[in-house]
């Protein structure tokens, strides 16, 4: 029988920010998230807890190309791991230079490798395109892609028997704060999101594993959750794009609006640290903002 370990990877060296997920049974071992290049010496640590090293991982399962999720893929791949991914994201961890450079428009060139470390191209050979529901079998391992669009139109979330390791498709809970949910650029679909957070309840999970960050065991519960959170973050920036305020006025009103949310369910100063270190604020407003444009214009 397998076992699921979590794996803190101590991004900007803070715990139970972004998590890798070790599957083990018998001499086959997939992780399910890598973490940004950053962090990969955390991960290498991390394995060797387990008496593992990179060159034990026999496959690694992708949710979605984003930094704090595929980053150090690259190196798996060159310590002989297999990268499974959506057939969209395929092409960025082959030729990642485009995705570097969009990403660098965001944070800034100065930042990147701060946060994300470097990303090399994966020879094609290395890299599995998903099909949605196609099982694929590692070992005596059955792991099942879930295509989940919304937060990324190239968004997998996995399913082993009834755990489903969910990326960002089912948001952001740390410790014992609320779920919200991660909202960057450029392809935040709200219709989609919703869609695939069903997707997943029809598969009568009993354990849904955050990459931001672990187990989950109510998940009916937990969706109904985000959904309400989505749904306010939504609204919020709704009214402030068709109102025409500034966005940087509006970026400092969403975090006045996050923080007071954060308070009253009582979580700390601390673990509110955490939340924007795994889910910056202005992100989400630069996503939502964008998913109202588009929607504005008829393109959604």
């Amino acid at each position: 029988m397998y076992t699921i370990k979590t794996l803190d990877l101590h991004f900007q060296k803070e715990g139970h920010t972004i998590a890798s997920f070790l599957i083990s049974d018998q001499n086959h071992h997939v992780l399910v998230e890598t973490g940004p290049e950053s962090t990969w010496l955390q991960l290498v640590s991390e394995l060797r807890k387990h008496q593992l090293t990179p060159n034990d991982i026999d496959a690694v399962l992708l949710t979605h190309i984003h930094f704090d999720h595929a980053g150090a893929a690259w190196k798996l791949a060159a310590a002989g791991a297999k990268i499974y991914v959506h057939p969209i994201g395929l092409p960025h961890l082959a030729s990642p230079e485009k995705l570097w450079q969009s990403a660098a428009q965001i944070y800034g060139e100065a930042n990147m490798e701060k946060l994300w470390g470097s990303m090399e191209p994966i020879e094609k050979e290395k890299l599995i395109p998903t099909a949605d529901f196609e099982t694929i079998g590692i070992g005596k391992m059955a792991f099942t892609p879930l295509h989940t669009p919304g937060h990324a139109i190239h968004h997998v979330a996995w399913k082993l028997d009834q755990c489903i390791f969910t990326g960002d498709v089912a948001g952001v809970k740390i410790n014992e704060g609320p779920i919200v949910p991660p909202c960057p650029p450029p392809d935040i679909h709200l219709e989609d999101w919703k869609e695939s957070m069903e997707k997943i309840l029809a598969q009568k999970p009993d354990k849904l594993y955050l990459t931001h960050y672990g187990a989950v065991t109510n998940p009916s519960q937990h969706f109904d959750q985000l959904k309400e959170v989505l749904d306010d973050w939504a609204e919020w920036i709704k009214i402030h794009f068709q109102a025409g305020t500034a966005k940087e006025l509006i970026e400092k009103g969403f975090l006045n609006h996050t923080e007071n949310q954060m308070t009253t369910a009582g979580t700390s100063p601390a673990v509110q640290r955490l939340y924007e270190l795994a889910n910056p604020s202005w992100m989400s407003v630069s996503g939502l903002l964008r998913y109202w444009k588009l929607k504005e214009a008829g393109r959604i």
